[in-house]
């Protein structure tokens, strides 16, 4: 009978504990610009732990800025990181941590689609309302061989706070200064043209659907909805391509300081894209709910070492090693 006992006692607390398993579920939300990358993440690791369940929602950088601040989720995601100001509002330590990188790209829709060339003056311009007409002697003069519609430009912007119009204003401010005394930099400015798309499926989906539009869009966005993309003159005077290589080398020529808040856009290096954006991850330093915290710190240190080798298949640069390894080190501040 004793042993009866022990059995059932055995097998109501495995029952328990697996129910528990069961139920922890790790809430995120914030910018869509990595959300490809995430939800390949999130489905691998559930081959290595399927009691773990994640739910991430892509509602733009500033509203993952704000619902972890206000503690509604377990892990926020910007594209932008956050001022000294900002973690100041946090109740407690909050860390924020690069997790990759990637290109914001030139998206339109023209004739043909074929390949444009645009430096950052002109790109502030059309962006300025400008440069109204898609045959325009500053557009052509970089594109002579192309036959440029004499059509109106339809200029396509993020309608929500987005990590992505960060990356984007913060390559304008950098190349122009009209850019930068009228509109700035930020999450959401005051566009002076153009029309609005929530999240970068919906830059994509207004582009795809409005013939002469422009606007941009995360590289992996453009991809799989078919959308040509333009080659960038960047710091050095060459016009550069968008892919994982060129935002690697981006990120080989940023100086990373001790508190992971860096810009990539307009970098140095001969061969880098000038649009390129880290992203990160937001997480406290103690956590409220121990079990949470250990799946969640589980789940980062495997996103940093396994996670990082699937980021190029869609498109995104991983981390340069150095900084993997910092960033680990940073982990280990997490309490729960």
């Amino acid at each position: 009978m004793n042993r009866i006992l022990l059995l059932v006692t055995g097998l109501a607390s495995f029952l328990t504990t697996a129910f528990a398993w069961d139920k922890t579920l790790i809430n995120g939300a914030g910018a869509t610009f990595p959300q490809p990358i995430y939800t390949k993440w999130f489905s691998e690791y559930a081959k290595i732990n399927p009691y773990i369940c994640f739910n991430y929602q892509g509602i733009g950088s500033g509203g993952g800025q704000r619902q972890i601040l206000s503690e509604t989720v377990d892990f926020g995601a910007s594209d932008s990181p956050m001022s000294d100001e900002t973690l100041a509002k946090a109740p407690r330590a909050l860390l924020q941590l690069p997790i990759l990188a990637g290109a914001v790209v030139i998206s339109y829709n023209i004739p043909g689609n074929p390949v444009l060339k645009f430096d950052g003056k002109v790109l502030a311009d059309i962006f300025l309302g400008k440069i109204k007409k898609w045959n325009d002697q500053h557009i052509a003069s970089q594109n002579p061989k192309v036959k440029l519609p004499d059509t109106d430009i339809i200029v396509v912007h993020r309608s929500d706070g987005s990590g992505t119009s960060y990356i984007f204003t913060d390559y304008l401010s950098n190349v122009n200064g009209e850019w930068k005394s009228k509109v700035g930099t930020n999450t959401a400015v005051k566009w002076p043209v153009g029309l609005g798309g929530k999240g970068n499926a919906g830059v994509a989906g207004q582009i795809k659907q409005s013939p002469g539009s422009i606007g941009y869009v995360e590289l992996a966005y453009a991809k799989q909805n078919n959308l040509p993309y333009a080659d960038l003159k960047n710091s050095k005077g060459y016009y550069i391509t968008p892919t994982v290589d060129s935002v690697a080398q981006a990120f080989a020529t940023v100086t990373i300081p001790e508190s992971f808040c860096f810009s990539m856009v307009n970098s140095p290096g001969a061969k880098a894209y000038p649009i390129a954006g880290a992203t990160w991850v937001f997480v406290y330093q103690q956590q409220k709910d121990a079990e949470k915290g250990r799946v969640l710190v589980q789940f980062l240190k495997w996103a940093y070492f396994a996670g990082q080798k699937m980021a190029i298949d869609l498109d995104y640069a991983p981390l340069p090693k150095n900084v993997q390894w910092r960033v680990l080190e940073r982990l280990k501040e997490i309490k729960y």
